[in-house]
């Protein structure tokens, strides 16, 4: 199986960096590239090697993370226009937190939340990660040091629960497989308060699973759903991963174990958050597995109901030299065309040709159609990004924005710092509410483009009382007599429909 280049041994924070990165049939259907714009290239200072995606705030403009980078070497956080201009919002040093390698969310509050995979105050010399809060101004608070026993290694983002708790997963630590520890699944409240809802390889022979590297996602029943790399019950050699489901109280559930099929046609070892679907399913990939490239595969793309039924929707590798991409360490978004969009870290038409891996941008519908969408390192040096190993997001301007972990026009990097990048794809705006379900009378945050001006909000046809209160963002309340649908915004332009259902709460 392959793994990252080497450019991680360039990076250095202190005397060591952890390798966290595991790089680790329908026929796909070659475009023409699409209109991908590079916005930023890193150049250490500011950060550099971003390796998950970024969050599109209230206030329009995205935020995110880098791996290494910044002021001290130890990863930044940073803020970006649309357009391009970038602004490095913190430095880490060790002592708060290193090497950010989960991204952000925007709670409730206005606040980002976040991890860090190093640091913090236990677990000398290096420590084993914590939790942060930031404001949009960049001030920065510690919430809580990993100290092993109650995880460790944080690779993952958090995700805020109707509840308004934050819910999340440690790659290491918890009560078993000592000494390191196996992983587990935690919950704490915007003031720091953590509590371990569950160790993982509770079970015999790690049934259970052991070792996410990806977060959850809460479903619509309130569960919470996500992934190990490894443990199940299947490759007795450490295991090829699980899906599982989680209550907010910590019942866990082995959905599916990997590997469960001949040669592993199924997949193995998922590192992307799962996401779920309009339809209700989950979907999501495995970073190897598949029918193509034996022994260890290339990487899938699946379909798995909230009982537990996997489906396989795409093998890759399935042209010729993997022109449709391999090895895809993200995971996918729903786009408001009902498809799946997500990028591939390896293969693609350029793979070989100046930087470490090159890599994808892909479209896949529900049924498994694929369509590579943007082949990197398709400009010289690969200054248009390379290796891209974070989901996308789309933006309420319909565009998709992304990173790339190397690549970019800066030499201070072995391999290029990485990019920030707008891929357009001819989708239009939308609105995006916050949260996506509540009771009538309930306040809503209505996120979008080009908002001032407008004339109506609708929940499903019901007009609402708003207020207009900037360009990219209404406050809305559920109106008495709303049903669960659509969120409509009349502006100047026409009407800007919400890209999920909102559903209204008894």
């Amino acid at each position: 199986m392959k793994r990252i280049a080497d450019g991680l041994g360039k990076l250095n924070w202190g005397t060591r960096v952890h390798t966290v990165f595991a790089l680790c049939a329908m026929t796909a259907i070659a475009l023409p590239a699409q209109t991908l714009t590079t916005l930023y290239s890193f150049d250490s200072t500011a950060g550099a090697y971003p390796s998950r995606g970024l969050v599109q705030a209230a206030n329009g403009d995205f935020y995110g993370t880098t791996y290494g980078g910044g002021a001290n070497g130890g990863g930044a956080v940073f803020k970006i226009t649309p357009s391009g201009t970038l602004t490095t919002l913190y430095s880490f040093d060790g002592a708060d937190g290193g090497l950010p390698s989960g991204g952000l969310v925007q709670a409730a509050n206005g606040d980002f939340y976040g991890t860090t995979y190093d640091g913090g105050a236990n677990c000398s010399p290096y420590g084993c990660g914590t939790i942060f809060k930031i404001t949009l101004s960049g001030m920065l608070t510690m919430l809580h040091s990993f100290d092993g026993a109650d995880g460790a290694y944080p690779y993952a983002g958090l995700v805020q629960a109707t509840n308004g708790d934050l819910y999340g997963t440690t790659y290491d630590g918890g009560a078993n497989c000592l000494p390191d520890g196996c992983g587990t699944i935690f919950r704490i409240t915007p003031s720091g308060t953590l509590t371990t809802l569950y160790t993982f390889c509770s079970q015999t022979g790690c049934a259970d699973g052991q070792n996410p590297y990806a977060g959850l996602a809460q479903a619509t029943n309130g569960d919470f759903y996500g992934t190990t790399y490894a443990g199940g019950a299947n490759c007795p050699a450490g295991g090829c991963g699980t899906i599982f489901k989680i209550t907010p109280s910590g019942s866990l559930t082995t959905l599916y174990t990997f590997c469960s099929q001949t040669g592993c046609a199924d997949g193995q070892n998922p590192e992307g958050r799962l996401v779920q679907a309009t339809n209700g399913d989950f979907y999501g990939t495995t970073y190897a597995g598949g029918a193509n490239c034996p022994p260890n595969g290339c990487g899938t793309i699946f379909k798995i109901t909230p009982s537990g039924m996997l489906t396989t929707l795409y093998s890759f590798c399935s042209q010729s030299g993997c022109s449709d991409g391999e090895l895809p360490i993200a995971g996918l978004v729903q786009a408001t065309d009902g498809s799946f969009y997500g990028t591939t870290a390896y293969g693609g038409a350029n793979e070989g040709g100046g930087g470490s891996s090159a890599g994808t941008v892909f479209k896949i519908t529900p049924m498994g159609a694929l369509t590579t969408l943007y082949n990197f390192c398709s400009q010289s040096a690969c200054v248009d990004g390379s290796y891209p190993v974070a989901a996308l997001v789309q933006a309420t301007n319909g565009d998709f924005y992304g990173t790339t972990f190397f690549g970019g026009t800066s030499a201070t990097c072995y391999l290029g710092c990485g990019t920030v990048f707008d891929l357009s794809v001819g989708l239009g705006p939308f609105v995006v509410t916050q949260p996506t379900s509540g009771k009538v009378g309930m306040p809503v945050k209505i996120l979008g483009t080009n908002l001032t001006g407008a004339t109506s909000v609708t929940f499903n046809g019901t007009a609402a009382v708003f207020q207009v209160l900037s360009s990219s963002e209404i406050k809305a309340s559920v109106p008495a007599g709303a049903t669960t649908g659509t969120v409509e915004v009349v502006i100047p332009r026409g009407a800007l429909s919400s890209n999920v259902t909102f559903r209204v709460l008894p």
